[in-house]
């Protein structure tokens, strides 16, 4: 018998400023700042029914970044909207803030902004087309190609 896994419950990021990477997540992405542990995690919710979505951890200042051909975490994807409108907003919103996404890409389940995090920690913010074309083509999912905004 198979686990069942019925969701996914949040992810923890390492950055190196705590400070720094919690005025991102809080100020620039949104999320809602829940908790702190010690003086090394911060915990925040999009406040839509879980506890806390994402944390981050401090590992130092001095930590090195992943190799690019390393094995880990590429990037967290979180949903900015249901419509192509929400995600134009989001990225005037990310413009204003002067954070300059890495791609936009039109995946055809989904549309998408991919920006790193002042650690370089990999964010897909996306918003979901219409859920038929991967019930009705589950391979639509591997669909690649730029996405203009």
């Amino acid at each position: 018998m198979a686990i069942d896994i019925t969701g996914v419950g949040h992810v923890v990021l390492k950055v190196r400023d705590r400070e720094r990477s919690a005025r991102f997540y809080r100020d620039v992405l949104g999320l809602r700042e829940v908790a702190r542990l010690g003086d090394r995690m911060v915990f925040f919710t999009t406040g839509r029914g879980n506890h806390h979505d994402l944390a981050i951890l401090e590992v130092g200042a001095g930590a090195p970044d992943p190799a690019r051909d390393a094995v880990g975490l590429y990037h967290v994807a979180l949903k900015v909207g249901d419509r192509l409108e929400d995600l134009r907003a989001v990225k005037e919103h990310l413009d204003r803030h002067g954070v300059t996404p890495l791609r936009l890409t039109n995946h055809r389940v989904s549309q998408s902004i991919y920006l790193s995090d002042p650690d370089g920690n990999g964010l897909e913010l996306y918003v979901d087309a219409d859920p038929a074309i991967w019930r009705e083509n589950p391979a639509a999912v591997a669909h690649v190609e730029p996405l203009e905004l």
